[in-house]
């Protein structure tokens, strides 16, 4: 009986190895070695840029300017949509459009109530915008350089509609950053692959650009307007093809957000974020569901391998997993800016285990009704 159990569980471990190990080599391979496009001819096209904000003045006030100061010599505008903001950001907005023309304010001054979440504000953005092309971030996002419009616009070429770009925390001291960074990272490992391998599922809000008449052609938000979160996973998830997204990894066009400091924040904020992942479709919930099992299972089953079957094998199959994880979280890192985490890639392979276990309970959860 013994040895029937622990063939079994030998065998559930080497599939859940076989199975990690085609996600690295099929997927994340292609952005550890990911080359930009060499391009003849470049296009500058004009770009609205859309912000939503809502009683964020203390952010705006050092987030703005760094959007406002791009160097884009082709015509653009940035709309700022105030939502409902009962703070002083209707007066910090209107000082700033003194002297940057290029400033739209749309104010919101009533709440859609059958429209919960972040779609309603960042609809109307959408809609008053003059250009096709748009590029989103949040009020507390800073983008990393002033190349950022720049860099991100030449995602586009014939046939793309979508650009997902990246957005990663401030870098801080302290085990909690590490670990807010990390899991962006991991988030962009996956979204960014599966891209490149022509099976786009999301996008983050925070670093994203499509086409207005992508938007408008699938009646925007119409179809998860019922759903509060979702306006970049799931919108992205629903128009996104094989051949209409592109990707965006130079640093300089990146945004720069402020990491939560408490892990009770950092929690909520995540739970948040996984209530949407119920709504992707049936086969990313299937690839996505079994990387994370495999990222959940894959110790414990070790452990109980090693312990009914024999150790030898068990060891040399993690090594091996091991020696894949950290070369392609190397060269991913590098790529996205995030080279001073990969001497904890042991740690944070670890704190996969824990984190799927700590988040799972967020899949079931019903969504808060508000995004701010």
């Amino acid at each position: 009986m013994a040895h029937i159990v622990g063939t079994s569980i030998f065998t559930v471990f080497c599939f859940i190895v076989l199975t990690q190990l085609f996600y690295y080599l099929f997927f994340f391979l292609r952005l550890a070695f990911y080359k930009k496009k060499a391009v003849s001819e470049t296009q500058e096209y004009p770009v609205s840029v859309v912000i939503c904000a809502r009683d964020e003045a203390g952010k705006l006030v050092n987030t703005l300017p760094g959007v406002l100061l791009q160097q884009y010599s082709t015509t653009h505008e940035i709309i700022l949509v105030n939502d409902n903001s009962t703070d002083d950001t209707k007066y910090l907005l209107e000082e700033f459009q003194r002297k940057f023309k290029q400033l739209q304010i749309l104010p919101l001054t009533q709440e859609a109530k059958l429209i919960p979440g972040k779609k309603f504000p960042l609809s109307m953005g959408v809609r008053t915008a003059k250009y096709d092309v748009l590029l989103l971030t949040d009020a507390d996002c800073t983008p990393a350089t002033e190349y950022w419009m720049q860099k991100m616009q030449e995602g586009y070429r014939e046939g793309i509609d979508i650009v997902l770009g990246y957005g990663p925390y401030r870098k801080r001291n302290g085990l909690l950053n590490k670990l807010i960074r990390f899991e962006t990272f991991h988030t962009a490992l996956q979204y960014l692959s599966y891209a490149l391998a022509g099976m786009p599922y999301m996008g983050v809000g925070r670093n994203l650009s499509y086409k207005r008449n992508i938007f408008l052609t699938n009646k925007g938000f119409a179809s998860i307007n019922h759903i509060p979160g979702g306006d970049d996973d799931l919108f992205i998830n629903k128009i996104s093809t094989k051949t209409n997204t592109a990707i965006v990894i130079d640093k300089e066009a990146h945004t720069i957000s402020e990491p939560k400091t408490t892990w009770s924040e950092w929690r909520k904020q995540k739970n948040r974020h996984y209530t949407t992942a119920k709504y992707y479709k049936p086969k990313f919930k299937l690839l996505l569901g079994l990387y994370s099992a495999g990222c959940f299972l894959v110790y414990p089953l070790a452990i109980l391998a090693m312990f009914f079957f024999g150790w030898k094998i068990v060891v040399g199959l993690l090594l091996l997993r091991l020696i894949v994880l950290a070369f392609v979280w190397k060269k991913s890192m590098d790529k996205l800016d995030e080279s001073d985490l990969w001497s904890s890639f042991l740690l944070f392979d670890l704190w996969n285990c824990l984190y799927y276990f700590l988040f799972l309970p967020s899949l079931f959860k019903k969504p808060a009704q508000k995004w701010k």
